[in-house]
This record gives structure tokens, sequence and C-alpha cells, in this order.
């Protein structure tokens, strides 16, 4: 590296000194300048490399699924808490469900598990609380609903740490993480610590909300996770009186972002007034009106997810 950068001194020197080798002395500082690039990216790599910490399962879960977005407020959470509860009532297999979104957690709310306490283990593990079939863990049972946390990012790792080896699970079939929004601290620190089975990505069909989206896949794709495929989330309103479609956020955008990155279309929730409700209620759509047309097109979506993440297991 030294020695490169000693060359790349004499040849700019010589220039100035000799202007009319100008042009072959351009073309030998070109070609030092490329080496300097690649020896530069090598030494990074092997420092992130030195850096990574290794993936380690957690006991007892089998298969690690995440649910996430680039931005917030495209309904995520909602999402996430339907799938869960579809994979256990589809596979009738134990299923828990982690809110990785420290700074605003929405699982103890959406699960009815508002102002919880989990307890702890003689280990000092946290013991999930249960709800509706599922095992649940998130940080919002740990603070007061009311109380904003605080903190930055090493303390944020510490918790996902402690939020994923720190809790008895037992034996899961699945885990379903509800990830906050964004491609920062959280999502690297859950793709390094643990191995996800696949991720799967929620965006509204606004075009503002897929430059978010696309960002959170390309995210997943460069730390080796594998992207399951994406739902595009309040996609059409069905007006309840006189059953007009508009299509409020924009038409269809979700599904060419898929074919541009090749991925799978897991499908489509509508904007209906019962999804909303239910979950604000802490009754998710799936449990208390399974049989409605809101609840089968989670189910839908979790059947295509379920295939697309056991695909190579039947191949």
């Amino acid at each position: 590296m030294a020695n490169l950068q000693g060359i790349s001194k004499a040849i700019r020197f010589s220039a100035i000194q000799r202007p009319h080798f100008a042009p072959q002395l351009r073309y030998y500082m070109v070609n030092v300048s490329r080496c300097l690039s690649q020896q530069d990216t090598e030494r990074q790599k092997k420092v992130l490399e030195r850096g990574l910490p290794k993936k380690r399962p957690i006991p007892g879960v089998k298969n690690i699924v995440v649910v996430a977005s680039g931005k917030g407020g495209v309904g995520k959470s909602t999402v996430a808490v339907n799938i869960a509860l579809s994979v256990a009532s589809i596979k009738k297999c134990s299923v828990g469900l982690l809110d990785a979104d420290v700074f605003g957690p929405s699982i103890p709310r959406m699960m009815n598990l508002a102002g919880q306490e989990p307890e702890t283990t003689k280990d000092g593990l946290l013991i999930p609380i249960r709800n509706y079939g599922l095992s649940c863990m998130s940080m919002g049972f740990l603070v007061d609903e009311k109380s904003p946390v605080v903190w930055r990012g090493l303390m944020v790792m510490q918790a996902i740490q402690k939020l994923l080896f720190g809790v008895s699970w037992g034996q899961l079939e699945y885990l379903i993480i509800d990830m906050p929004p964004g491609t920062g601290d959280t999502q690297l620190s859950v793709s390094q610590l643990v191995p996800v089975s696949g991720a799967a990505i929620v965006s509204t069909p606004q075009d503002i909300a897929l430059l978010d989206a696309l960002k959170g896949a390309q995210m997943f794709k460069k730390v080796g996770v594998p992207v399951l495929g994406v739902v595009q989330n309040m996609s059409v309103f069905h007006c309840p009186k006189c059953g007009h479609q508009s299509h409020i956020f924009g038409e269809g955008g979700v599904h060419r972002m898929a074919e541009e990155l090749n991925l799978t279309k897991l499908g489509d929730i509508p904007l209906q007034l019962d999804i909303r409700e239910t979950c604000d209620h802490g009754r998710p759509i799936t449990v208390s009106d399974p049989a409605s047309q809101s609840a089968e097109a989670f189910k839908t979506i979790t059947n295509n997810l379920l295939t697309e993440l056991h695909q190579d297991e039947k191949t």
C-alpha cells in the first residue's frame, strides 16, 4: 500500500515537471489508482469480517422469519401478527412472535397483552407471554407503554440480544420477528446474530413507500438473508355502501417492484376497517373473524410464504 502511494505521488510530480509525457503518465496513474482501490476494498473486507459476530441458533427455534418494511406506517406489525397467527393455524405447530421494534413496540396491544410483565426462569431467562396460541415477547412488556425509549445504538443492540437469547422460547417450529422500519442497527443485529430463514417485505403501493421497501429488500440480500417475497398492504379500498373500488395509495406498485427485483408476490391485503379495528382492540382479524375476506387474504399470503420458505426441501 505504501509503495503504491509513493509511486502515485511520483507520477503526479513527473506530470507537472514533464507535461509532454502527461498522456502516458495518466495511463499509469489510472492503473495505480485501480490497484490502490482494490487493496483498500480487500482491507475493508478483512476488517468487516473480523468484526462480525458469529451467528448462533436460538435454542429450540427451528425457523426464523422476519417481517420488515423500509418505511413506517405501512401496516407491517399488523401483517406480522396475522401471519404468525395464520402459521399457527395452518401448520398446527408452536409459533413465537418477537417484537423487535425497541422504540415503538406494537405487539402487546395488538395481542391484547398490554400492561403484562414477563416472569423469569431460575436461570434469569424471560418467559414469553402467551395469547391466541402464540408465545410473545416485546420491549413493550419491559417498559411502560407511554414511556419513550431513548437509547443509542449500542444499547439497542444489547436489547436485541436479550430478546433473542435471553428468552426461554421453548420448542418453536417458527419464530416470526416483527422488525422496526428502516435498515438500521436492529436489522443488522438480527441478520448477523441469528440464522434468519427468510424475510417478507411489506409496503403500500405508494411510490414513496416503495423507495424504502426496495432499500429494505436490497439490504437483506446484502447480508445474506433470503427475501421470501413482498406483501402489498392497503392495496385497494372497497366502499362498504356502493362497492366501488378506490386505489387510494396507487395501484400495483409492489407488484412492479417484485418484478424488478425478481421477487415473489406473496399477496395483497385490502384497506379494510375491520383489519385496523381488530388489531387496535387486541383481537386480530385472523382470530376474531377467521372466515372473513380479510382473514383469507392473510392466509393466502401465509401459505405463499411457507411455500417459498420450504421450497428447497421439496427439491
